[in-house]
């Protein structure tokens, strides 16, 4: 169904100008890009009276949906200061090397998610590699329809990739639904490309390569507690999740894997204007519930950025964990007995007063030009 709407989309909106949630939503990975100018400003921007539901408007986002915050550091500001490791830049050819795919959800947003996974890959005994150079699966592209977008992100992905293609390098996802583009849409984009076969082949979820590559002996941290599991649609429907229940059975988790389906957000259906009532009934029939049924000591996980959304924005007090924070949390050490999601670094809300402050700003701005384009259209009739 995801393939039949982006083809529709493609063909539908051929010459003709798009919804403007494709513009925003759609070109989500070049907004969030140029957050790193200024992430406070722009967080308190996207938070501010007023200034907020206006964006929101221009943006084709609904009024009652909260603007996801832009982390202070991203996951590649964190890559490019952490010291080098012994042997520097790690060789696309050793057999322990792995490349670490930098999503846009877990660079600009939940950097956490990726700075876990290198925690934990390393913890294995592997040598992470990260591309610092701007990559991106094309994922918002296609799921707007904007698909010859979509096919020139993905070559400039390969060009980038290409050492590592040609050496056999596994490449590891974070995010189900960039994990399922190169796994499905981007090889059905295109067909007769050779690099995106190979790269194909070595796209491996996180769980699927400690499950099945990690060096013998290897053991994953033990968490020893209860977990409620919330399983992103794109991985029921593309890569399933039995290593991942694997290497949740292998840390000692009890899990209660939620059959109740879509969390509800379904990427950017739940942020388009007039999805939002539709989008959290749907979380209201099953996901936010089980959440909220959950004892305040177990873990909640959830792979999918949408999905842990929907469970931060929908009245639950709690939020979820990607399965490598969890992971790298207890190498640190026992979880605390309660909402130990509350040791996860997670972007902070701007004050009040940079809200304000901001939307005072942005007041006077307009107020300014509006005089200035009044004074102009008066000299004119003079």
């Amino acid at each position: 169904m995801a393939t039949y709407k982006a083809e529709f989309l493609a063909h539908h909106y051929a010459g003709r100008p798009r919804p403007a949630a494709h513009y925003s939503m759609g070109w989500l990975p070049l907004w969030a890009r140029l957050s790193r100018i200024a992430p406070p400003l722009v967080d308190a921007a996207t938070q501010a009276p007023g200034l907020a539901r206006l964006g929101k408007r221009l943006a084709g986002v609904d009024s009652a949906r909260p603007a996801p915050l832009f982390a202070r550091q991203s996951f590649l500001q964190w890559w490019r200061a952490r010291p080098a490791g012994p042997g520097g830049e790690p060789d696309p050819a050793d057999p322990r090397t792995v490349v670490l795919w930098p999503d846009t959800f877990s660079t600009y947003f939940h950097p956490s998610v990726a700075t876990s996974a290198v925690r934990v890959l390393e913890d294995a005994g592997f040598r992470v590699a990260v591309p610092t150079t701007p990559v991106c699966c094309g994922l918002t592209w296609i799921s707007t329809g904007q698909l010859a977008t979509a096919k020139k992100v993905l070559r400039r992905t390969l060009r980038t990739l290409r050492p590592y293609i040609e050496a056999g390098t596994p490449v590891i996802g974070l995010e189900p639904s960039c994990t399922a583009v190169f796994r499905a849409d981007a090889p059905e984009l295109m067909p007769a490309d050779q690099d995106m076969r190979r790269l194909t082949a070595q796209f491996r979820t996180f769980a699927e390569h400690l499950v099945h590559h990690a060096p013998d002996g290897w053991q994953p941290p033990a968490l020893t507690r209860q977990a409620v599991v919330q399983t992103h649609c794109h991985q029921h429907a593309v890569m399933k999740d039995d290593p991942d229940r694997e290497l949740m059975r292998r840390a000692h988790l009890v899990t209660d894997v939620l059959d109740e389906g879509c969390c509800g957000l379904a990427g950017n259906f739940g942020f388009e204007r007039g999805h939002h009532e539709i989008s959290m009934a749907i979380a209201e029939q099953g996901v936010l519930p089980a959440v909220r049924a959950a004892a305040p000591g177990s873990l909640l996980l959830a792979d999918g950025f949408s999905c842990r959304t929907q469970i931060e924005q929908g009245d639950t007090g709690r939020r979820a964990l990607h399965l490598a924070e969890a992971l790298a949390l207890a190498l640190d050490g026992p979880l605390p007995t309660d909402h130990p999601e509350r040791l996860a670094q997670r972007p902070s809300p701007p004050s009040a007063a940079a809200r304000w402050a901001t939307a005072t700003a942005a007041g006077t701005a307009g107020l300014a030009l509006t005089a200035t384009a009044v004074r102009r259209l008066t000299q004119g009739r003079r």
